[in-house]
């Protein structure tokens, strides 16, 4: 069976957001093991796959010396999304695999990524997934040695990338093209996708941007219109799953959508609150404004509606509980239109762990996921 249709027998989706950069997705000096290097995360996908995830994927950025500064010098480490995902594709067997790829930095061209990408998709046997970004940074465009590239201009290029990429991918003889941003001539990509063309993943909140997710994306990231608070996004979500789709629909197709919520889980609803104010008493104050700044500053609709104090801790939403109740809030998700989570946690390996054998039998219990998966496999001594 095809990776994606294997993955979407779930009611929801389960996948981990991996931390390849320094701090994770807290920016927050409170001690914890997280660790960006790619023995971590390679350690962490692997469970991930024992448990039955179905999906991990890495954000890709582009960031100065100091990253976010800050005491913490916030994501100055990062590795690379597009090669950690090689790595991973080598060491597992069933969970897919997603990069993240700032398609418009550079000369970066769609023979190339044709290339790489059927490249990786055969060690994956089909598990690859390519998450396209266009960027919305302007200090990323002149660390390239470009000027900023208009909103809407850039979900143009987008899409002439994509269908270059589409084109690549099917053509059995050379073909030659010319668009605004790139041209082929006589081109060819050999071998082709184990099944026709990877899976495509998009992060959009913008017209232009949902329509080209509704266009050309399998899975869509979404993020919460109402800030990361789970009773205030629940709230928000079911238009906001509907829209997404509905851009999809336009086009006539179906898509996936997953969201990206932190999860701060213990065995009592105090401790995990405890927990959360532990986090939230560490901030690095320096970090956390140049992180929100940034947002604010750029003409990215995705985090509109968060509030500052939302970035300390993380996540596009935020669900902080007991088991049983970490469980109910990811049953409202779901019926609140979303098909998959991609959770981020605080100190990942442990806390995954934890949900692993707390919250994932209640999810089976409550039929989120397939019967036929597996029990989660204890972690070996």
């Amino acid at each position: 069976m095809n990776p994606l249709a294997e993955a979407t027998r779930n009611k929801l989706m389960l996948g981990l957001f991996l931390p390849i950069q320094s701090g994770g997705w807290s920016p927050s000096s409170t001690p914890r093991g997280t660790d960006w290097s790619f023995d971590y995360n390679a350690a962490l996908t692997k469970r991930c796959e024992a448990l039955g995830f179905d999906l991990v994927f890495g954000q890709a950025q582009w960031l100065g010396a100091q990253g976010y500064g800050g005491k913490t010098n916030y994501r100055s480490q990062s590795l690379d999304a597009f090669i950690v995902a090689a790595g991973l594709c080598a060491i597992t067997r069933r969970i897919i695999i997603i990069s993240t790829l700032h398609i418009l930095y550079g000369p970066l061209h769609p023979l190339h990524v044709a290339k790489f990408g059927a490249t990786l998709d055969h060690m994956a046997k089909g598990r690859w997934g390519l998450n396209v970004v266009t960027g919305f940074a302007p200090d990323e465009f002149t660390m390239f040695g470009m000027d900023p590239i208009e909103h809407d201009q850039r979900y143009r290029m987008a899409a002439e990338f994509t269908d270059a990429l589409d084109a690549l991918w099917h053509a059995k003889s050379d073909i030659t093209r010319e668009g605004i941003g790139w041209k082929l001539k006589d081109a060819y990509a050999g071998p082709k996708p184990a099944n026709g063309r990877p899976i495509m993943v998009s992060a959009a909140s913008s017209p232009a941007g949902l329509d080209y997710a509704g266009k050309y994306a399998d899975l869509v990231f979404i993020t919460s219109p109402a800030g990361a608070e789970i009773d205030a996004a629940l709230g928000a979500l079911p238009e906001h799953n509907a829209k997404v789709k509905g851009f999809a629909a336009k086009h006539r197709r179906k898509v996936k959508t997953i969201i990206n919520p932190l999860i701060i889980c213990r065995e009592t609803e105090k401790e995990a609150r405890q927990v959360y104010d532990r986090i939230v008493a560490g901030e690095d104050t320096t970090a956390v404004d140049k992180l929100f700044g940034r947002f604010q500053s750029a003409n990215a609709d995705s985090w509109k509606g968060h509030a500052r104090g939302q970035r300390v801790a993380g996540g596009n939403i935020q669900i902080i509980g007991s088991p049983q109740q970490v469980a109910e809030q990811c049953l409202k998700l779901q019926q609140a239109g979303c098909d998959g989570i991609q959770m981020c946690f605080f100190d990942f390996a442990p806390e995954l762990e934890f949900f692993g054998q707390r919250v994932l039998p209640l999810l089976k219990q409550a039929g989120l996921r397939a019967p036929e998966d597996q029990p989660p496999q204890r972690a070996s001594a």
